[in-house]
């Protein structure tokens, strides 16, 4: 029996495309005592994402912060990203 999931608050989600084709989503989700990025990667010629992570930290700012940075990088390698 797998245990229940957690009620969370989702705080945003970001979507990375490039060429029209998703790349990844990043979702931040408070849980009051720590706050969780869960991510969907999509490779090239993949049939089904890979769900790297999920990321903990202490609370919201420090995964504001994580999630910033990723969001940088991507657009860095040419992706476009969006809040969805």
């Amino acid at each position: 029996m797998q245990p229940a999931p957690r009620a969370g608050n989702e705080l945003f989600v970001r979507v990375a495309r490039r060429d029209g084709r998703s790349v990844a989503v990043l979702r931040a989700v408070d849980y009051g005592v720590e706050c969780v990025v869960e991510t969907e990667v999509f490779p090239p010629n993949a049939v089904t994402a890979i769900r790297p992570g999920p990321y903990t930290f202490a609370d919201s700012r420090q995964a504001t912060a994580f999630v910033t940075e990723a969001v940088e990088a991507l657009m860095y390698l040419g992706c476009d990203v969006q809040a969805a």
